[in-house]
């Protein structure tokens, strides 16, 4: 793994691992965070958001799937969690007629996968991660914080 003040680069070798940094990661989220993630299909965003919601304090028996069809799904932890999927949305116009923006900086955290669909939707103020796949198992992932979460 490397570490500067606002990045992380780490390689995971298996969903396991991925879904570890995802519990990890959220113990750094404050309430109102969003998290946007980047990264072709397969990538592994639906394994490191069932981390993330593990480490929101959701149930182990909270079933996390990509929300494809459905949009968004919501589920409890310490906060209420926002899991959104804009993977069948032609762009940012068709997610503001939705109203999506709406949950983005609340109470709870909200997490997006293809946040590439949302344009400058998705507040400045965000968790950018890109997901890039080596090979069946590996994973490549690249976290950059907002100013806000640095200190600068």
């Amino acid at each position: 793994m490397t570490t500067s003040k606002s990045t992380i680069k780490l390689v995971s070798h298996s969903p396991a691992q991925t879904e570890k940094f995802g519990r990890e990661l959220a113990q750094r989220l404050d309430p109102g965070a969003v998290v946007a993630l980047y990264g072709d299909l397969g990538a592994g965003k639906t394994t490191l958001i069932r981390g993330l919601v593990r480490g929101l304090g959701a149930e182990k028996s909270t079933r996390v799937t990509s929300p494809t069809f459905v949009l968004m799904n919501i589920y409890q932890g310490r906060r209420p969690i926002y899991h959104f999927d804009f993977y069948r949305l032609k762009g940012p116009s068709m997610i503001a007629e939705l109203g999506c923006e709406e949950y983005f900086g609340g109470a709870g955290t909200t997490v997006i996968e293809w946040a590439d669909r949302a344009g400058e939707l998705i507040p400045r103020e965000r968790i950018r991660i890109e997901l890039t796949a080596i090979d069946e198992t590996t994973r490549e992932i690249e976290v950059v914080f907002p100013e806000s979460m640095t200190g600068d």
